[in-house]
């Protein structure tokens, strides 16, 4: 399909995908801010916590292609 094999398909859309899941948490996150009336700086611990672990997901893939793993 489109002159791609079924893995490098795979492959751009799991990223297509996975980049839109986390830009709608970081949208999920923002309104849960504004909703509750954080203000500023419970804004920025909420972006940090909550968005440490979507960091950490794509700190993962990063260090993995980089070392060789994958």
């Amino acid at each position: 399909m489109f002159g791609l094999s079924l893995p490098e398909l795979e492959e751009i859309t799991l990223q297509v995908g996975l980049s839109g899941l986390i830009l709608y948490m970081m949208f999920i996150i923002y309104d849960l801010a504004k909703e509750s009336k954080a203000g500023k700086l419970g804004t920025l611990v909420l972006f940090f916590t909550l968005g440490l672990g979507m960091f950490g997901f794509a700190a993962k893939q990063v260090i993995a292609k980089a070392v060789g793993i994958e």
